[in-house]
């Protein structure tokens, strides 16, 4: 019966970890009006969380499997306590980078979830469950929408103050309904590493996924700030805007794993790449509101299924380490989120717009269209060599698809 639990349970799991991740980006138009912040500081402090959120998931991931998800989760939802009720009394930008960093905790649980529920069930479902776990990304959305609700009516202090009770009943539902019996795989990690490092798959599938998840990423943390210096809008509506921005991207990722289980998932993540390099041209010449909306909005399908297709393409080739593997690339998405906030404000300040940060991205989109095409050739020629030599047509058939 437990294990019935453990899809539903982790996917909350992350929805409250990701909730925690975004707390100061989605305060930020609050947290300023009481903290002087310099404008060209706003990207660093509310992108500063997505490092510990990225490099924790490498560790977590792999103890995910030697200690399993149950004291995984419960043991970062205990330790994001500190760092909430920290920053919920900050008085200063010094103490808002302390605290956000540690707040990457709560972005960095995406990787046992990611590990341990392919466990649970067979592997033609492995895209169509981690599409599902990765609708915990909500959580973001949840805090963008909701937090300026909770801080319009009681102040930014006593809603970050509002997640400490969120985190403890999450605490005690990890520690009840977890599963004390999941699987445990104990390969030493430097064997895991030994096993993957050279594989350029791997840094392939890390750069695909450092452009969906880290676009998914730096939209959530950049756009409530813009729609409101750039937009002139309301803090709630920026709020709402990014929260349906988040929602598209959050639906459509289980979406992705569907379609990654019953087609060809490198065909289906070379289509969303060529969706992004036209929405990235689009933002870049975009004078006005609704031509924006639009480009964001395509920009979060895309992700969306983007995210579900990859991680349908992790567990297929890395089987063995799936582990380690789950960490590296999913840190790698994460990290995707830290560097795009930066650069356009590098670039806003030395230009006065952001039309070349996103032209950047159409070209990073497209050359990244290139190399999926690339590898699914590679694939084919390989599984038609194979089918060759072992005269299988079923193993040429999996690895085609």
């Amino acid at each position: 019966m437990i294990k019935k639990f453990q899809l539903p349970l982790q996917t909350l799991n992350l929805t409250v970890g990701f909730m925690v991740w975004v707390i100061i980006s989605s305060l930020m138009p609050f947290i300023k009006e009481d903290i002087a912040i310099p404008a060209d500081r706003l990207a660093i402090v509310t992108a500063i969380p997505v490092v510990l959120g990225s490099v924790l998931r490498i560790p977590l991931g792999y103890y995910a499997n030697i200690i399993g998800a149950r004291l995984i989760f419960l043991f970062s939802f205990v330790l994001l306590l500190f760092p909430v009720y920290y920053i919920s009394v900050a008085q200063s930008m010094t103490a808002l980078i302390i605290g956000g960093l540690f707040l990457g905790v709560g972005g960095a649980v995406f990787s046992v979830g990611v590990t341990s529920l392919p466990k649970y069930y067979p592997a033609q479902k492995h895209g169509f469950v981690n599409g599902m776990y990765g609708m915990g990304n909500i959580g973001t959305a949840l805090s963008t929408f909701g937090a300026p609700l909770i801080a319009t009516q009681f102040g930014w202090q006593t809603a970050v103050k509002s997640y400490l009770i969120l985190l403890a009943v999450f605490i005690v539902l990890n520690f009840l309904l977890g599963d004390r019996r999941e699987v445990k795989v104990k390969t030493p990690i430097v064997e895991q590493i030994k096993g993957i490092y050279k594989n350029p798959k791997l840094w392939m599938v890390s750069l695909f996924y450092f452009i969906t998840f880290g676009s998914f990423v730096a939209f959530t943390v950049y756009l409530p700030n813009f729609l409101v210096t750039n937009f002139g809008l309301e803090k709630v509506d920026a709020g709402m805007r990014t929260a349906g921005f988040i929602a598209v991207a959050t639906f459509f990722r289980p979406v992705g794993g569907w379609l990654a289980d019953r087609f060809k998932p490198l065909i289906l993540l070379g289509g969303t790449f060529a969706i992004y390099t036209i929405a990235a041209i689009l933002l870049a010449f975009s004078p006005s509101l609704t031509p924006y909306t639009i480009g964001c909005l395509a920009i979060a399908f895309s992700a969306g299924l983007g995210n579900g297709i990859i991680f349908k393409l992790v567990p297929f080739y890395f089987q063995q380490q799936a582990g380690i593997a789950n960490g590296i690339v999913s840190m790698m998405g994460g990290l995707g989120g830290f560097f795009p906030p930066i650069m356009l404000a590098a670039i806003h300040g030395a230009t006065g717009q952001y039309s070349i940060g996103f032209m950047l991205l159409s070209q990073v989109a497209l050359a990244s269209m290139v190399l999926v095409f690339w590898l699914y050739y590679q694939d084919k020629m390989l599984a038609d060599s194979l089918g060759r030599q072992t005269g299988s047509p079923a193993q040429s058939k999996m690895m085609k698809k």
